[in-house]
């Protein structure tokens, strides 16, 4: 009976794998004209050139930076009517900010994206730094049973401090899944492998035994350094974010974004996109890849929701500068991430769609548009049968993505040009729609970044000016493309919000 019933199930697998369409094979530019079809665009406005000797160059004038100076009133309905009390926010303000960037802007999740089933496929005892941990490699399967021609399989590793007195906050980064540091045999049975990996390269390679005798202390099979690949940090360097973490007692994921959705057009008709889609090409408002990665970052969250040394209340997200988007936009939408650290993200994140300054609208309807959904194309049209438009006429802008973040720990962090985190990504621009979000911060009863509201008239602080008394945090440091050196200023910001110390959390908490 058994057998009848694997071989029925076999049977109907092979039966649907046979009735489904191959993949469509597009290159990045035949999906590209597609969507221009789709959205009967006709020519897009070329993006500008981060050369700035080319004639199509950025501009960065400040003087010339704000043709479209008015942000789409964050606190007033469509309607007109102010948003004065949290609920109307809710209620009102909030959906129809999160209808036009998904409709607009980022796209939207299907309501039949199959599930996650995760499977453990290494748990080791491991060590970053000097502190033991316990870390864990994990799969997530994708149930693909309505369309068996493409599998997706998300790469996640998840480290927690061993010694915890009880479950702890974690930081899910999106980054390669990889263990911080498999386990050795202890040093004697290294010394036993070693011994014999030198008799057997001898007796192959009889040429080595002169090499050996030469640099007798030399080991095929090196010591673990206690810190992991790399060794020490270096004198003047802070710790790696992975072990400033384990050492104030967080844990963190690495989530590969790449597992979840390739980082490129041709592929939007695999990964998750493509396996809802049945290998076809996309509508206008379907989901891109940010909205990918972070439906993949909420998947994963389900899983730590399992685990009961994490505390699922206080997961936070963070990425930089394409994985920066996709952090924010993972903080915005999924509201069960309690922070996130955002990374110099640009453009399709923290910067104003508005400014033009760096990086454009039109960067992202050209090169990057598989981030977004088609219809963001539309904003970069010069010719169209809707008509051309441009950023101004986009209902939404960045400081309303951060606003749906409120009142939730949000930490948007930049570096400086001069260290390689480029102009083109407008460190001001990005300033101005964090202080732009505030208001909503304020309505919903958490702190600001506690300067004025005029957007218009903010400058951003002196670089390695920390403006971090509320849950809307902002710090530029001196660094360049990277968030690593405000990482030491989130864990301390994050963990006087959720009140959580060597200890662990305040009992009244």
């Amino acid at each position: 009976m058994k057998n009848t019933i694997l071989f029925f199930l076999l049977s109907c697998a092979i039966a649907v794998k046979a009735q489904s369409p191959a993949p469509v094979n597009f290159t990045a530019d035949q999906d590209h004209q597609n969507m221009m079809k789709q959205l009967g665009i006709k020519a897009l406005r070329n993006g500008p050139s981060g050369d700035e000797s080319a004639p199509n160059h950025a501009n960065y004038d400040e003087a010339l930076a704000n043709p479209y100076p008015d942000l789409p009133e964050v606190l007033t309905l469509k309607n007109g009517k102010k948003v004065t009390t949290a609920q109307m926010w809710w209620n009102q303000r909030r959906p129809e900010i999160v209808e036009d960037m998904e409709r607009e802007v980022y796209g939207r999740i299907p309501a039949n994206v199959p599930k996650v089933n995760w499977t453990v496929n290494v748990t080791d005892n491991e060590r970053v730094g000097f502190f033991p941990v316990i870390a864990k490699q994990l799969i997530g399967h994708v149930d693909n049973t309505a369309y068996p021609l493409i599998n997706v399989n998300i790469e996640m590793t998840l480290v927690l401090p061993a010694n915890a007195k009880g479950p702890v906050p974690v930081l899910m980064m999106f980054g390669r899944s990889a263990l911080p540091a498999p386990a050795q045999p202890p040093a004697a049975d290294v010394e036993k492998i070693n011994k014999a990996l030198k008799e057997m390269l001898v007796k192959e390679h009889p040429e080595l035994k002169t090499i050996f005798e030469k640099h007798p202390a030399y080991n095929p099979i090196p010591e673990q350094s206690p810190f992991g690949p790399g060794g020490f940090p270096a004198a003047k360097s802070d710790p790696p974010t992975a072990m400033q973490l384990i050492a104030n007692g967080w844990g963190y994921v690495l989530i590969d974004p790449s597992s979840i959705q390739a980082d490129n057009a041709e592929g939007l008709t695999r990964g998750i996109i493509g396996l809802v889609n049945k290998g076809q090409p996309r509508k206008p408002d379907d989901w891109g890849a940010l909205r990918a990665w972070s439906w993949g970052a909420a998947r994963a969250l389900d899983y730590l929701e399992t685990e009961p040394r994490v505390d699922a209340r206080h997961v936070g997200i963070e990425g930089v500068s394409r994985y920066g988007k996709a952090a924010l936009v993972t903080l915005a939408f999924e509201q069960r991430f309690a922070m996130g650290l955002i990374g110099s993200s640009g453009e399709g994140g923290a910067k104003l769609h508005r400014r033009n300054f760096g990086e454009a609208v039109e960067s992202l309807t050209g090169g990057g548009y598989y981030w977004m959904a088609g219809n963001f194309m539309k904003y970069g049209a010069s010719e169209a049968s809707s008509g051309a438009k441009t950023a101004k006429d986009l209902p939404v802008d960045a400081h309303e993505l951060i606003a749906l973040c409120a009142p939730r720990f949000t930490f948007i962090s930049y570096g400086v040009p001069e260290q390689g985190d480029a102009k083109w990504l407008d460190q001001q621009g990005s300033y101005m729609a964090t202080v732009a979000a505030g208001p909503v911060f304020k309505l919903l009863g958490a702190k600001d970044l506690g300067v004025s509201d005029n957007y218009k008239t903010e400058k951003i602080p002196p670089v390695n000016t920390s403006l971090l008394e509320g849950e809307l945090a902002w710090r530029q440091h001196d660094g360049g493309h990277t968030d690593a050196p405000n990482v030491k200023y989130f864990i301390t910001w994050a963990n006087r919000l959720m009140h959580y110390g060597k200890d662990g959390f305040e009992k009244s908490k």
